[in-house]
């Protein structure tokens, strides 16, 4: 038996089971990435894709992912390598490249404006060291690496990355507490002290994503907004349209004249408010 320390949910893991997240395995008894190395998705993307507006705009960068995740949102835009069972298929399936491979791949990239590498499409932290160790490298290379996550690591894991991130864009799903237990199976608080922490060593922008009944009230707008003013006026918040997907096709696409006016609503504490997704 052995305890996964990644994630607030602290799985505990038999000889050869897998956490919650479907990423990391208990193996000789101490608990390692399954997926390290393993790429189910690579793209040389738009850095505003990623979202980031206001670190190095108009550059490109390569994004790489992996499967898994600690998270259930229901509307999941990536659930075929979060966690469907396809994702879960792709321990086997699925391509291994070393971080060294990886940023030589990123390197070839440069002449077509590639900066670097941003871990993402899954949630990249549930595989931590392979972010750290291919970020590592990425820096001797004298390029940039961004994290784009669901903040629901510890922050101990957070201190392994740190010294590598330039760039983070992480989920701030929503302002309460039990939507963020009951509906995404996930921990405010542990989002909270992770982008707190991840403002002090890196760039940080947030995104909100907007689900009509879930979270798209002004009062929990203005609450956010004004919980994130707190840590700083000028870290950028994006504010996206929802599209059903996945298991919440139960509703409507978020009205644009909704989106808009809770951007209004964010720009009365926030200096960049970014809408998405209209």
């Amino acid at each position: 038996m052995a305890r996964c320390e990644v994630c607030f949910r602290h799985c505990t893991l038999r000889e050869g089971q897998t956490g919650f997240c479907g990423g990391r395995i208990c193996e000789d008894g101490e608990v390692r990435a399954l997926n390290f190395g393993r790429v189910t998705s690579l793209a040389l993307d738009p850095i505003e894709k990623k979202p980031l507006s206001r670190f190095h705009p108009g550059s490109r960068i390569l994004s790489v992912g992996s499967f898994g995740c600690g998270l259930r949102c229901p509307f999941c835009q990536n659930y075929e390598i979060s966690w469907s069972e396809t994702a879960m298929s792709c321990r086997e399936d699925c391509s291994v490249i070393t971080p060294a491979g990886l940023v030589s791949i990123a390197e070839r990239y440069r002449p077509q404006g590639n900066i670097g590498l941003a871990f993402t499409y899954n949630e990249p932290l549930i595989g931590y060291e392979f972010v750290r160790d291919t970020a590592r490298l990425v820096r001797e290379r004298g390029m940039k690496n961004a994290v784009v996550t669901n903040g629901s690591a510890e922050l101990w894991v957070l201190g392994e990355i740190a010294p590598f991130i330039d760039a983070f864009n992480i989920d701030l799903k929503c302002f309460d507490a039990g939507t963020y237990k009951n509906i995404l199976g996930g921990d405010l608080q542990t989002v909270l002290d992770f982008i707190t922490k991840a403002h002090e060593t890196s760039h940080v922008e947030l995104t909100t994503l907007i689900v009509p009944g879930m979270n798209d009230s002004e009062r929990e707008l203005r609450e956010l907004s004004s919980w994130i003013a707190a840590l700083d006026t000028e870290i950028p918040l994006h504010i996206s349209r929802f599209f059903p997907r996945f298991k919440m096709t139960d509703r409507a696409p978020t009205d644009v004249g909704l989106i808009y006016r809770l951007a209004d609503i964010a720009r009365e504490k926030l200096r960049y408010v970014y809408t998405g997704n209209c």
